[in-house]
């Protein structure tokens, strides 16, 4: 899916540009916009940074049918949304979704909407580094051939 359609999904290495998620239409009058940001602390224990995998022929895809399930369901006009793999550091977006509409009540909506369905289908995952080891958080990415 481009990133100029009604809907988008993409994963990236980068850093996610917030402001580049929004392009509204004369007709919307409102923009929500969700993004999760990497935090120092989890559970009382100091976060030192995190580091995302994906199983990306799955996760695309995914991403882009739900994409395409809020603009259907809700009364949307623009879905983006976006998950960073790889590392992250303190204070990094590592998801957003970003949606317009003309009313806010289907904006805030259709985000909630997104970003749920995202945490709970798509496979992507997600450890947490701290001072005295790591950890996954969820259940972890199948092992890989080589990695243990």
């Amino acid at each position: 899916m481009s990133d100029d359609s009604a809907g988008s999904a993409r994963l990236t290495r980068e850093v996610i540009d917030l402001g580049a998620l929004h392009a509204a239409a004369p007709r919307d009058g409102a923009l929500c916009l969700s993004a999760g940001v990497v935090r120092n602390e989890n559970g009382g224990r100091a976060v030192s940074h995190l580091e995302y995998e994906a199983y990306e022929d799955m996760a695309l895809p995914l991403m882009e049918e739900i994409a395409r399930e809020t603009l259907e369901r809700l009364a949307v006009t623009q879905v983006r949304l976006v998950h960073r793999l790889g590392r992250l550091d303190i204070g990094e977006a590592s998801v957003a979704v970003a949606v317009t509409a003309p009313h806010r009540d289907a904006a805030f909506a259709a985000c909630r909407y997104g970003i749920d369905a995202l945490k709970s289908r798509v496979p992507i995952w997600k450890k947490e580094y701290y001072a005295d080891g790591s950890q996954w958080l969820g259940p972890s990415p199948p092992a890989a051939p080589g990695r243990g």
